[in-house]
């Protein structure tokens, strides 16, 4: 073997950089279910930094589903879709998922993934091959989700769509560009709940702007399928839109508790996907068994359970919202379960977190490139099975760090 190994090199050098700009990430592995305190060693740490907003990852029921699906279907699906891998248990839950959109998108359609970064790639390639080589243009929020910059990469470099970015809190640059566009097709992307801010997009608003100039809208709801509505059904239904223009992909591994991601649009479009989208053609299916398991997920943030998780959720929301007062650190407005505290640097967000982890929480400190330079933060998440109390420790805890860490940089 070569003394000289470059790449090697390349490699160590550069996790050194991240390491000098203290971006350098690290795993931490727990050894107990997802809920609001973690075992990590010898340690219980308290969590409030996990996506399962209504606390439904080791829900007993969802529990007991799992089980009784791996004995319907076994634990694999043994193929893609489109050769062998299709269940009886993903056509149950695609139907599921479409019903629950069918007020909001005409002719609804349903079509299930492993995740939702597959989803979202999928979706935007695919519509893009829409239009012929060079004649589709993409109009992107410029806070969106990696999975959705790196789909409306792929679709421009497949085929020469045009991108052009927007401001989702100022929609005035996206109508005067929509305005001059003569593409043939027109595709606005953006986040229903942007993950790291915790704002809402104006859905509304973007529908009433792709009306006007023949777009498409496609909405990423991860953060606010299951949070959002009166039935947990997400975005669409808090707005009360309805529109055969909507493409929405929800996420079935935060709110949901358990795994995978869904597009749903008109029967049409999903039909193209399925005939045109790379990622489900060619990646193996989700096992039935979580599919099956998905199912009873759907019951419970429909049911009496979930608008009672629901109300505890906006209760947490609330008292942050009224008790949590910062004198340096800024916290930002939202009304979901994402409730971002910004520090700027990057060692201020380390050293808070770092404090936190010594007071037995676990609230990770977010750097660039997830978020913009000069923005680390602390990303605070809730759950429903979080209790008032925790909630008021950490409010005092936090409160005490800050006076701590200050914003020495």
């Amino acid at each position: 073997m070569s003394a000289h190994f470059k790449a090697r090199d390349m490699a160590e050098q550069q996790i050194a950089d991240l390491d000098a700009q203290l971006l350098r990430r690290k795993l931490r592995t727990t050894e107990s279910p997802c809920d609001t305190k973690a075992r990590v060693g010898e340690r219980e740490l308290k969590m409030f930094c996990s996506n399962d907003y209504l606390g439904l990852a080791n829900h007993p029921k969802l529990v007991a589903a799992l089980t009784e699906g791996a004995r319907l279907y076994g634990v694999g699906s043994g193929a893609s879709h489109l050769i062998s891998g299709h269940s009886i248990a993903h056509d149950l839950l695609e139907k599921k998922l479409a019903a629950c959109e069918e007020k909001h998108i005409p002719n609804a359609r349903a079509l299930f993934f492993s995740t939702g970064y597959l989803a979202n790639i999928n979706a935007i390639t695919g519509l893009a091959r829409l239009a012929e080589q060079g004649q589709a243009s993409i109009y992107s929020a410029k806070l969106n989700h990696a999975s959705l910059i790196d789909g409306v990469r792929l679709a421009s470099a497949q085929t020469k769509a045009k991108v052009t970015l927007f401001d989702h809190q100022k929609l005035d640059s996206l109508e005067e560009s929509l305005k001059q566009d003569t593409h043939s097709l027109k595709l606005i992307v953006v986040d229903g709940v942007f993950s790291m801010d915790g704002d809402i997009a104006p859905v509304e608003k973007l529908l009433h702007i792709a009306e006007q100039y023949d777009a498409l809208l496609m909405v990423d709801d991860a953060h606010g399928f299951g949070v959002l509505g009166d039935q947990g059904h997400g975005i669409l239904e808090q707005a009360g839109v309805h529109s055969e223009r909507i493409i929405y992909v929800g996420t079935l591994g935060k709110a949901a508790g358990v795994s995978g991601a869904f597009i749903c649009a008109a029967a049409p479009f999903i039909e193209w996907l399925i005939q045109k989208g790379r990622p489900y053609i060619y990646s193996t299916a989700t096992p039935p068994a979580i599919a099956h398991t998905l199912l009873s997920s759907l019951a419970l943030i429909e049911g009496d359970e979930g608008i009672a998780r629901r109300k505890k959720l906006n209760e947490l929301i609330q008292i942050w919202r009224d008790e949590m007062t910062f004198h340096i650190w800024e916290k930002t407005p939202s009304s979901t379960p994402i409730q971002p505290v910004i520090l700027g640097s990057n060692a201020n967000a380390l050293a808070a977190a770092s404090l936190l982890d010594e007071a037995g929480y676990w609230i990770p400190a977010i750097r660039p490139p997830t978020v913009p330079v000069g923005s680390s933060r602390l990303r605070i998440t809730f759950s429903a099975n979080h209790g008032v109390d925790d909630l008021r420790e950490l409010i005092k805890t936090l409160q005490v760090i800050e006076q701590k860490v200050g914003n020495n940089s």
